[in-house]
């Protein structure tokens, strides 16, 4: 486990279990964006090969910023459930994390959202189980997100490590 500092907002997953996947599905990154869409066809009709990859997705995040700004100011809000409880995250690892108050009931399903600093910043959706008050073991997560999660914990990794060798 390595010191990680994350904010999570989480609830029992019992109470609104279609709710609950929907937004799982949807932050996902499966219902993308019209960019979104627009590029993946255009990497399947393969009119992206002669494209620099990094100044693509630069412009396309720029856009997706734009959109973002336009929901703002046009006070449109995106449909996320309301989770009962806001917490921050101590310390991480592959599978599991570990809170910094004791919020959680043993053995308790939970779904929540983790605010990730991956670039593009977004929100992860995970549903974990409660190992003790505070200590969380992660059941489910979208294969892109774990992937980013895996990458943080490494880096937070290299961070601990260079640390501790500047002792």
């Amino acid at each position: 486990m390595v010191q990680a500092p994350l904010s999570i907002e989480f609830s029992l997953d019992a109470t609104q279990d279609e709710a609950m996947e929907r937004e799982f599905q949807m932050l996902s990154g499966v219902d993308d964006d019209a960019i979104g869409q627009w590029l993946k066809l255009a990497k399947a009709k393969g009119d992206t090969q002669d494209t620099d990859r990094v100044l693509l997705q630069l412009i396309i995040e720029l856009h997706r910023k734009i959109d973002r700004l336009e929901q703002k100011i046009d006070h449109a809000t995106p449909n996320r459930i309301e989770l009962s409880t806001h917490a921050m995250i101590d310390s991480i690892g592959f599978e599991d994390f570990v809170l910094t108050k004791a919020l959680l009931e043993p053995a308790q399903n939970y779904y929540g959202r983790v605010t990730m600093p991956v670039y593009p910043q977004r929100d992860v959706a995970i549903f974990f189980t409660a190992i003790d008050a505070q200590h969380a073991h992660i059941t489910r997560m979208h294969e892109r997100d774990e992937n980013d999660w895996n990458s943080y914990v490494t880096a937070r990794e290299r961070i601990m490590i260079r640390q501790l060798k500047g002792r």
